[in-house]
């Protein structure tokens, strides 16, 4: 048992499924016993009210049924219960129970019972005030110095202070500039009214400044409560604190002195009455709720503040003095007596689970045995020292952490259904297609230790969609299996990236330590294609050139060919779900393949598609030797109009959103001077301004709806990039046989983002990774390695730039550039390329001379992959491979 733990007095779980708030809780003597002892009144979302008298016979009992004294179903959502004098005529307590559009003061009474079940207990409502507005929360107190009794205030959700005298409402009136309603509290002290606006200030409003503050004619009460007419209100003073507040409240030392408590979401508030800062504390966690109160010591404040981390913690002013462990985060905390006990902490959480509990320890019980003494060896304690260091030196050398593990905690395995979903799990399709098909996926994970809350998440690129991407298990037992599934389907028009998906699960091992596994699985290319026939005509083509015999396409994709038409056997035609054509042809006696399509990113699929098949292909085989490689230009000139249109999306963009925010910034004056030509007395003519208001109105829809299609149109335009950064980047592996790492580095590189925003893009992103390879393992020379790269990315003014450092990447990777990790830079390795390449400019001036020529006869070909003239028949293209 931790020392450091609330010690449970007395808990139980309120209901099922109900949900509470700080509000939802009180203490207080409601039945008027006169015994000094509290009461525990709940009230929920649900509509519940209960009212508990904890009895428990020995320390940690859970609820009896006679410690319920009441349970009644009150049919609205209960948003707070407050206990007060709330009648007029009698100083007696009474319940205030505050619902959305009604207000509630009952009295509690009990009988005395004549059998063994007790006491009954019972309600009476004394009178109720129907809101014409929704209610948020409200607050009591002597408003004006009156004696005897409380008076009643409830803040409306629309910012609406509305103050009854018990039984008869008194007026209402509007907080200047309300949004969003916060905490409030009334002071006594100085008779005002403070809560914290959604500009994120404490305000303080006198009462006589609210209770004056009203129109020379009279009007009904109902009228009133829905026009809320009157002078504008004057606040006392205001205090910015730079954050939303989660409660407020009143700590009075003596009638001479008190503090105003205000707890943020990051700092705790200590205020003068004149709105002046007493002290401040920054917490370590995100609070929850918090109850301050006075402290033994002379001038001094103790705190009790909730936080997130199910930690209850006790400050005295700003030190930290106790920390206790609580089962649950409580999202309201009071303190009383209950039985005879005081100061008993009460805690509730949002899912109702109530507890009594109090600080302290229990004393340790346990002895420690005693240690037999022996005489000590110290030859055996050197070799024992001598080995402790040798492992301790073998480990250091292997890195902090070990790279490998014998055993994990959790196996996950993922299997891809071969066929698809007999009924199509596909929903809100945009394909013009009439039925889009989708596989079940399904994830197993097994466990071998005991493990709690562990999370699986699983992400697939863009349009491809899941059914259910969330999940959670519980492993209380070791060697549990447990087995989800999921439907994979395109619901977008266009292409994706990869096929590729990942399924990510994160844990937290017995010891604390959190762990991530990560699985990758692999969609089959049916999901976003179908058989075509072979395309005639095509803007873009590919040639891979490989060192083995040319392999059927019939065996390579079987789902996709023709097997009745023998003369076909080498080209396949592939449609994929968008719309888009992409043929596939073999050459029978050249060992290559050719990839053409009319759009340069859809080349990307199927060429990835073929490697990753010819490679299966050969590995069943036996066959260890077989590579493929790219002899022809590079396609820079295609893929730079693809970088061209993306940036011109982000530009539009840009400017949209600027146009957007024009328009609602002069929405909004319209809407302010409108509210004022109505709200005054004397009237006056609009002088258009509804007019204009409606022109404004319609602009800002419009815009709103071209940034959506823009952003649509970004989201589309990244998906192709990518496609497309993929080719090329397959391209340069192959054309200079670069390893798994160089390509892994390259990736890297232009492939840094999975979502594309206009605070942090592409563009800038890949230039600065692009331009640090420039000038490191591919720099010329020392000089440029030490030149710094700026750490602030911003949008570019253009692309030519970006051009510029990928161009002279591919040129210095064909003068034998070698891409690593590490600063330091290998001798270059001699490689012959096709066509010859431009020497590497050592200048500026000699950069720009030959920026032309370079990009002309490094990539002389590449007019060729855009211009190739088509063939009249298939058959045709055959006979260039042959």
């Amino acid at each position: 048992m931790s020392l450091f733990k609330a010690r449970d007095w007395w808990s139980t779980v309120l209901g099922e499924k109900e949900e509470f708030d700080q509000g939802c809780l009180c203490l207080a003597d409601v039945d008027n016993s006169g015994n000094g002892q509290d009461k525990i009144i709940v009230g929920s979302f649900m509509g519940y009210l209960r009212i508990f008298n904890p009895h428990p016979v020995k320390m940690g009992d859970g609820a009896q049924p006679e410690d319920l004294l009441l349970e009644v179903h009150l049919r609205e959502p209960i948003l707070q219960v407050e206990v007060g004098k709330f009648v007029s005529g009698t100083e007696m307590l009474h319940l205030a129970v505050l619902h959305s559009r009604k207000l509630c003061v009952y009295a509690v009474s009990g009988t005395l019972g004549n059998v063994e079940h007790g006491n009954q207990y019972q309600i009476t409502l004394m009178y109720e005030h129907h809101l014409q507005r929704t209610a948020c929360s409200m607050t009591y107190g002597p408003f004006g110095g009156v004696k005897g009794r409380d008076l009643i205030c409830i803040q409306s959700v629309d910012g609406m202070l509305m103050v009854f005298e018990q039984e008869s409402f008194a007026f209402g009136r509007f907080l200047p500039g309300s949004l969003l309603p916060g905490p409030l509290v009334y002071s006594p002290r100085t008779d005002s009214f403070i809560t914290v606006s959604s500009c994120r200030q404490v305000e303080s409003y006198k009462y006589q400044v609210l209770a004056f503050a009203t129109d020379a004619d009279k009007r009904q009460e109902t009228e009133q409560q829905k026009l809320g007419s009157g002078k504008r209100l004057i606040v006392d003073w205001t205090l910015n604190i730079g954050e939303q507040a989660l409660d407020i409240c009143i700590v009075s030392f003596s009638p001479s002195a008190s503090s105003l408590f205000v707890l943020g979401e990051r700092n705790l508030f200590c205020l003068k009455d004149n709105g002046q800062i007493r002290f401040m504390k920054k917490l370590d966690c995100s609070p929850s709720c918090f109850l301050p109160y006075c402290s033994v010591s002379e001038g001094t404040v103790n705190t009790l503040i909730g936080n997130h981390s199910s930690m209850l913690q006790i400050y005295q002013d700003v030190t930290l003095k106790w920390a206790t462990q609580l089962p649950h985060v409580p999202v309201a905390v009071r303190v009383g007596s209950l039985h005879d006990l005081k100061g008993v902490v009460v805690t509730l959480s949002d899912e109702g689970h109530l507890q009594c509990s109090y600080l302290g320890t229990d004393p340790s019980l346990f002895q420690a045995p005693v240690i037999e003494s022996r005489e000590l060896n110290y030859d055996e304690l050197d070799v024992e020292m001598k080995e402790l260091q040798k492992f301790i030196k073998d480990f250091k050398s292997q890195g902090v952490w070990p790279t490998t593990e014998k055993e994990d905690d959790l196996e996950v395995s993922v299997t891809v259904s071969p066929n698809f979903d007999s009924v199509s799990q596909a929903t809100d399709v945009e394909l013009g297609t009439d039925l889009v098909p989708s596989i079940t996926v399904k994830v197993m994970l097994q466990n071998r230790v005991v493990l709690q809350k562990a999370k699986l998440s699983i992400y697939v690129q863009p349009p491809l969609v899941l059914t259910c991407d969330q999940f959670t298990f519980e492993f209380m037992e070791p060697e549990m299996t447990s087995t989800v599934s999921f439907s994979v389907y395109l619901r977008r028009s266009y292409t994706p990236s990869e096929l590729e998906g990942n399924a990510i699960v994160s844990y937290t091992r017995p010891t604390g330590i959190p762990r991530v596994i990560q699985c990758r699985f692999r969609l089959p290319l049916k999901l976003v294609c179908l058989p075509d026939q072979p395309s005639k005509t095509a803007s873009h083509k590919l040639t891979i050139d490989t060192n083995k015999s040319p392999v059927s396409l019939l065996s390579l994709f079987p789902g996709f060919a023709n097997q009745t038409e023998d003369d076909q056997v080498n080209v396949l035609g592939f449609r994929f779900l968008g719309g888009s054509h992409v043929t596939l042809l073999a050459s029978k006696t050249s060992q290559r393949y050719r990839i053409q399509s009319e759009q340069f990113e859809d080349l990307w699929l199927i060429t990835n598609e073929l490697i990753l098949r010819l490679q299966e292909h050969f590995e069943k085989q036996g066959t260890k030797d077989f590579t493929c490689s790219f002899s022809g230009s590079l396609p820079l000139q295609e893929y730079f109009e693809l970088i061209d249109q993306h940036f011109e999306l982000r530009i539009n963009g840009e400017k949209l959103e600027e146009l957007l925010a024009e328009r609602a910034v002069q929405f909004r004056a319209i809407q302010r001077r409108l509210l004022t030509r109505f709200k005054d007395k004397t009237p006056a003519p609009l002088q258009h301004l509804d007019t204009l208001l409606d022109g404004t109105y319609k602009q800002v829809i419009a815009l709103a709806d071209t940034v959506e299609e823009n952003q649509d149109n970004l989201l589309q335009s990244f998906a192709r990039l990518k496609s497309a950064t993929h080719l090329v980047i397959l391209l340069i592996g192959l054309w200079q046989k670069l390893s798994a790492e160089q390509i892994a580095i390259l990736e890297a590189a232009f492939l840094p983002l999975q979502e594309d925003t206009q605070e942090l893009g592409w563009e800038e992103t890949v230039d600065a990774a692009v331009a640090h390879l420039l000038k490191t393992c591919l720099s010329k020379s020392s000089k440029e390695q030490a030149l710094n790269l700026s750490s602030q990315l911003s949008i570019p003014r253009d692309t030519s730039r970006l051009k510029k450092h990928i161009t002279l990447l591919c040129d210095r990777l064909a003068k034998g550039g070698r891409l690593c990790l590490s600063t330091d830079t290998a001798a270059p390795q001699t490689m012959v390329m096709p066509g010859g390449c431009a020497p590497i400019p050592e200048s500026d001036q000699e950069e720009k001379a030959v920026e032309q020529a370079c990009s002309a006869e490094l990539f002389a070909n590449h007019r060729l992959l855009r211009q190739e003239s088509a063939a009249p028949e298939v058959s045709a293209l055959q006979g260039v491979f042959e």
